[in-house]
């Protein structure tokens, strides 16, 4: 009977979890027949709690970093030894902790080593300028121990093999599952009142990596231009999250195109991409960008950050523009030549050639885990 050892011990928000939950419920039915030993170490197993797997929870204080690591490079270990033998330790979160396993392997989605972060992070996000100053000193830790890295993305496997030296071969990109979830909502949940206002929305988690002053600035320009009667920008934020958004809201509030709309639920966010005219999507730093693939079903244009994530993410998409992340006046220019209805600046995104090791579901990336 082979042991397969899943750590996850951070992961309980967000898209993260939800990387835990697939793995999870894949690996449940795996061992339908219980010929696998499967172990699964949580941060809280009610979050992804699944038949045919034994679970460990590590509900220790999350702030603090020291637990953190003793955790990952101490009580890991007594664990890998209290399990022996293990036939493969995946660690779902970044970090490769020091284990006696026979094979080894991560999953690598911080892409924080490619920020470059500013002052307004240290003030608003020291937590978000930290991830950008050490994330590569995280990854570096016991990385040669394992036998695969787990990416996203090609840029990311790219970046990591010269950063550690390390054979692409060695770097598997695991892409995540396209969403097409429009087919899902009722058509009348999609209906959406006729109007001559120009709908841009920008979905995004309330984090100043997101870069939503981009387009504020952007609203304000089109705004001073006498446009704000034409247009309104829909941002999935209240203003009232964090430091860094009552400081947008504070600055921007008196912008009357631009609407604070808070948390929508994909139902609620789906009937805002599909009044939408276009997308909009600054954000700096991403290991996908997932409401672009969630656009994609639209078929409308796309307004997105001029760095490799987008291209990755908008791979095959009709009517996609790019621009530098800092640059509020070439975003304006684009916003008003599709407010006028021009759009012949859009091109067609080609498909991205992915590098092997390639792999598009969990069953083949187990079988080559476990190879």
């Amino acid at each position: 009977m082979k042991t397969i050892v899943v750590s996850a011990v951070n992961l309980n928000v967000g898209g993260t979890l939800k990387i835990l939950n697939e793995c999870l419920k894949f690996l449940s039915g795996l061992n339908q027949n219980s010929e696998y030993r499967i172990v699964a170490l949580v941060y809280d197993k009610t979050l992804c709690q699944y038949p045919n797997i034994d679970y460990i929870e590590t509900k220790w204080p999350k702030k603090r970093w020291i637990n953190r690591l003793w955790y990952e490079y101490v009580s890991m270990k007594k664990i890998s030894v209290s399990l022996s033998p293990v036939d493969l330790w995946f660690s779902l979160h970044d970090t490769s902790p020091t284990v006696k396993v026979k094979k080894q392997a991560v999953y690598c989605h911080n892409s924080f080593f490619a920020y470059k972060w500013k002052m307004k992070d240290l003030l608003f996000a020291p937590k978000i300028a930290l991830f950008a100053m050490f994330t590569r000193y995280i990854y570096k830790k016991n990385i040669n121990k394992n036998r695969y890295l787990v990416v996203q993305q090609n840029w990311f496997k790219k970046s990591m093999s010269e950063m550690f030296d390390l054979p692409l071969n060695k770097i598997i990109i695991f892409p995540p599952n396209q969403p097409h979830l429009k087919s899902t909502i009722k058509e009348s949940d999609l209906e959406t009142k006729n109007s001559n206002v120009k709908s841009f929305v920008f979905p995004a988690a309330p984090d100043s990596h997101k870069n939503f002053e981009a387009i504020l600035k952007a609203a304000e320009i089109l705004e001073k231009d006498h446009l704000g009667n034409s247009f309104e920008v829909v941002l999935t934020i209240s203003g009232e999250e964090n430091a860094y958004t009552k400081w947008l809201r504070k600055k921007w509030n008196h912008l009357t195109c631009v609407r604070f709309v808070g948390y929508l639920s994909i139902r609620d966010l789906y009937r805002y991409y599909n009044g939408a005219e276009a997308l909009i999507y600054p954000s700096k730093v991403e290991s996908w960008g997932l409401p672009i693939s969630e656009f994609l079903e639209f078929d409308k244009p796309m307004l997105l950050a001029d760095l490799p994530y987008a291209y990755e993410a908008a791979s095959g998409a009709n009517k996609v523009a790019y621009f530098e992340p800092n640059n509020a006046i070439k975003l304006a220019n684009m916003m008003a030549s599709i407010i006028n209805g021009d759009t012949s600046f859009l091109k067609k995104q080609g498909e991205q050639k992915l590098e092997d090791p390639v792999v598009y579901n969990w069953n083949d990336l187990f079988s080559l885990l476990l190879k």
